[in-house]
């Protein structure tokens, strides 16, 4: 016999469904992570997660770039703090950051003088490791991972293999992809990634999964490209890398697209991406002046923002 459902009851399980639906559709399309807190009229970029998810690291720069500070903010009862620059950060010129898998260190690019209180010129490759009491004082990673030209973007996997871009001499471009693997307290000598991954164009951000066999990075001026830099992908087999894959549009603006992460929980891909959301070429109607301001003073006014999306968006082989 079949249950009868009153015409109310009908309606709130029509409505449970649409909502179900809605939130998969919400899922599969980027949407700007802690807007109004973590993304906001600022620029905003490079963001990485402590292994609980809870606690979040970011950087917040200056609209040119010429200055960035690493920031840190809490979930607490479904609702990130209000972001706080990090104990090590705010005096020189900080960005990069990437927290280990097991949340222990913390890796970033400084341009913070290496002795005396000049600034460098270029970015060196820096760790904090966590204390008791909190992070403890950065360390300069020795040669032969830092070099006389400019390092950035560190990922470090489950085994401690280190990930970063760097314009050394030698490389296959303006910038290459490189890995080196933990000796001791320092590192072994830095693998270039090789003709599959680099490029003559410059290869400048870097995400490697915790098991190592997923590589997501940001490169600049190749043929497939669909704004002045995007997101790629390529996949480890038997020790070979695949051939990148461009990331689509769904991903890849005709901004600028960088930073790539998975959060620590597998579920979700987050980037930073300069696209203008709500402003496109040409406006439904015209803007008034109080609309206008209003846009421009948010996140999405074309500076740089970090998006989320669902990682089953990415071309990911199963």
């Amino acid at each position: 016999m079949h249950k009868k459902y009153s015409r109310n009851h009908l309606f709130l399980l029509c409505f449970f469904a649409a909502s179900c639906l809605l939130s998969q559709a919400m899922q599969s399309t980027p949407v700007i992570f802690g807007e109004g807190v973590i993304s906001t009229r600022d620029y905003e970029s490079s963001i990485t997660f402590a292994p609980d998810g809870n606690t979040a690291y970011f950087v917040k720069s200056t609209p040119d770039l010429s200055f960035r500070v690493i920031l840190v903010s809490r979930l607490a009862q479904g609702k990130w703090s209000t972001p706080e620059v990090v104990s090590f950060s705010g005096q020189y010129n900080d960005t990069d950051p990437c927290l280990s898998p097991d949340g222990k260190k913390l890796f970033f690019a400084s341009r913070r003088p290496i002795t005396g209180t000049t600034p460098k010129a270029d970015y060196d490759l820096w760790v904090a490791e966590m204390m008791n009491s909190g992070w403890g004082e950065p360390r300069h990673l020795n040669p032969p991972v830092n070099s006389d030209s400019q390092e950035t973007s560190p990922c470090t996997t489950a085994d401690g293999t280190l990930y970063f871009s760097s314009n050394r001499e030698g490389g296959k471009g303006a910038a290459d992809l490189y890995r080196a693997k933990p000796d001791g307290r320092d590192y072994g000598t830095p693998e270039n990634l090789g003709d599959m991954i680099n490029s003559p164009a410059p290869e400048i951000q870097v995400f490697a999964s915790a098991d190592e066999n997923v590589l997501i990075f940001a490169a600049a001026g190749r043929k497939d490209g669909m704004g002045s830099v995007d997101l790629y992908l390529s996949q480890r087999t038997d020790g070979a890398w695949s051939r990148p894959v461009n990331l689509g549009n769904k991903i890849n603006s005709s901004g600028v697209d960088s930073a790539p992460r998975i959060s620590p929980d597998g579920k979700y891909f987050f980037w930073t991406s300069t696209r203008g959301y709500g402003f496109e070429e040409q406006q439904a109607k015209q803007l008034r002046y109080a609309e206008l301001s209003n846009r421009l003073q948010s996140a999405g006014n074309s500076l740089g923002d970090i998006y989320r999306i669902d990682v089953n968006a990415l071309p990911l082989r199963k």
